[in-house]
């Protein structure tokens, strides 16, 4: 048996734990995915939305991580997940100066959020 889920965590011969990871950020992104509507209305606010984020797909991502052991790759991979969620809540911004729509950057959405990387 190459691995084992024990008490939602997935266990393997190697003690890598890449796999669980994998599929911590897989359900988190199903969570979103399962709230897609609300995060798409145009009516509820981005900080209802931000605070929905924090409290419900954050919880899903995190869930028993007290006993993590996070490498750089891990951390890169769950800001990465992270900024790409905030990316589709917040949307577009429109720059001024170009005349075009663009997309936040990484700085612009940890001020928005006031979030720190991990």
């Amino acid at each position: 048996m190459s691995h084992l889920k024990d008490l939602g965590v997935i266990l393997n011969e190697d003690n890598n734990h890449q796999t669980d990871l994998q599929e911590r950020i897989k359900n988190a992104n199903k969570t979103y995915f399962m709230l897609r509507k609300i995060f798409r209305n145009k009516i509820t606010s981005n900080e209802l939305k931000l605070r929905l984020n924090n409290k419900i797909r954050d919880k899903t991502l995190t869930y028993a991580s007290e006993t993590w052991i996070l490498t750089k790759r891990d951390r890169k991979q769950i800001n990465i997940s992270e900024r790409k969620v905030y990316r589709r809540i917040l949307g577009p911004v429109h720059d001024n100066e170009k005349e075009n729509w663009r997309i936040l950057t990484n700085k612009e959405i940890y001020s928005i959020v006031k979030k720190n990387s991990l």
